[in-house]
């Protein structure tokens, strides 16, 4: 369900629009915070519980203005920078990194992670701007962990138009614990830096210990992040 709001007598915009995990998240732009309150009273009491949004760590002003309209932080997400850097890749025995050649077998192991993570944390814990999956996959975006014939992990980098974005890192959960999400990685910024790119960036949620320590591991600077609230 999208939601649009907007009154001639506010100098303010608000929307609200579902992601495609299903959850319903809701934005309100203006620089008044008594414009902002006034969208928000006008606003919430139409839509549906739980509503969501999402907030710069460093905008203490808009953070406030959703929690006096009785949002309540979920959860935390840190903004990495991640140095390429040349080096060799993690041998794992019978493991291959590269590049995907079967569109149908990297579909495969998509919807495999998808439905772990459904079992499991739910993909309201995955990263808050996570995109919908494209009908055609650009496999040039991709980097595959092959096993015994299967894909058994992936990297997957946004397209963005200056530095590229760690989208999605991802692992076969009978895989993991067994070194092939840091040779992704690995396999992933070795390869950017020989293309000349200096860095890459990655969004991770803080309680993933094991994500944040990968990164990190990879000499990841944390430059910022944002904060999920949720009105339920």
């Amino acid at each position: 369900m999208d939601y649009l709001h907007q009154r001639p007598d506010v100098a303010g915009r608000g929307e609200a629009f579902r992601r495609p995990d299903g959850r319903l998240f809701l934005s309100i732009d203006t620089w008044n915070q008594a414009d902002f309150a006034l969208l928000a009273a006008d606003m919430l009491p139409a839509l549906p519980r739980p509503l969501y949004t999402v907030v710069d760590e460093a905008d203490t002003d808009l953070r406030s203005c959703w929690e006096s309209a009785g949002f309540t932080a979920r959860r935390r997400e840190g903004e990495y920078v991640v140095p390429t850097a040349p080096g060799p890749v993690p041998v794992l025995p019978g493991v291959t990194i590269g590049p995907p050649s079967d569109e149908r077998a990297l579909r495969s192991l998509e919807d495999a992670i998808r439905a772990e993570v459904s079992a499991t944390v739910g993909w309201a814990e995955m990263p808050a701007e996570i995109l919908p999956r494209p009908d055609v996959l650009d496999l040039t975006k991709y980097t595959v962990a092959e096993s015994g014939g299967d894909y058994v992990g992936l990297l997957r980098l946004a397209a963005v138009p200056r530095q590229p974005r760690i989208g999605l890192l991802a692992v076969r959960a009978d895989r993991q614990r067994a070194g092939i999400g840091r040779a992704l990685l690995t396999h992933v910024l070795d390869a950017l830096h020989r293309k000349g790119v200096q860095a890459a960036t990655a969004e991770v949620h803080e309680a993933n210990s094991a994500a944040v320590a990968l990164f990190e591991g990879a000499g990841a600077r944390r430059v910022g992040g944002n904060v999920e609230l949720v009105l339920r």
